[in-house]
């Protein structure tokens, strides 16, 4: 009998962390889910790199923001695939500013993408994915550095880890595993925009090892937790940060 492939679905996939995510899952010989909001042909050059390789890809447009979008991405990537088996909440937007000064179009956006989006993503996947799942989470480090500036994404990324270890409790009886991984500063569009060269050269020498990290140094941890290897490992923060505490 022709065992099952696995089947994967990435969100915010076609640049950055979200990317290195789905080439290395790939790489694992799990098909993949390349989600992206608003840049396809982004997301098509991530699943061009994997099928060059000999894997299984399909990019599958959906903005996350959109309430009904989890549902309907779901219903996508099952059409694709079948089934699907691993859930990678990684799509995010960060705006940077003091509470005191920050605006309702910033709280919107964070809220809906950093933290509602997964919360519907996790329901469809707490309903859809049976037993030996894996649900991955992006977290953040400035969870537990709390710095000013940072407020509302680190509140949202704080109910990433909330709702992570619940879910983990919910779903353990089914046999999937439930973690996060909360990166440090990575040397991302993401991150270096709006950033002066002075300011990551500071950002780099606070952390031991003296750098950024960089996408694979954070997929290489969601790959783990996405095999078997991790199948006793679950509702578990790591801080993949180089040390920063």
């Amino acid at each position: 009998m022709t065992q099952q492939i696995r089947t994967a679905i990435v969100t915010g996939a076609s640049r950055g962390i979200g990317a290195e995510i789905a080439r290395q899952l790939a790489a694992d010989g799990i098909a993949v889910a390349v989600n992206y909001a608003s840049s396809p042909d982004a997301a098509e050059a991530v699943v061009a790199d994997i099928t060059a390789q000999d894997g299984r890809a399909v990019a599958i447009q959906a903005d996350l923001a959109d309430p009904t979008a989890a549902k309907r991405l779901f219903d996508a990537a099952e059409t694709a695939f079948g089934h699907v088996d691993i859930l990678v909440n990684n799509a995010g937007t960060m705006k940077l500013a003091p509470i005191a000064e920050v605006e309702e179009a910033q709280i919107d956006a964070q809220v809906a993408l950093n933290l509602a989006a997964p919360i519907r993503l996790m329901r469809e996947a707490a309903n859809r994915i049976g037993k030996g799942g894996r649900i991955v989470s992006l977290s953040s480090s400035v969870v537990g550095l709390y710095q000013p500036g940072y407020g509302i994404y680190a509140a949202t990324k704080a109910g990433i880890e909330a709702l992570t270890h619940v879910l983990a409790k919910e779903l353990g009886p089914k046999g999937v595993t439930v973690n996060a991984v909360a990166p440090g500063p990575v040397g991302t569009d993401f991150f270096l925009a709006g950033k002066s060269d002075a300011l990551v050269e500071q950002i780099e020498k606070m952390n031991p090892f003296g750098r950024l990290g960089t996408p694979t140094d954070i997929a290489l941890v969601v790959r783990f937790l996405a095999g078997e290897e991790a199948a006793w490992i679950s509702g578990q923060v790591i801080r993949a940060n180089g040390g920063v505490v």
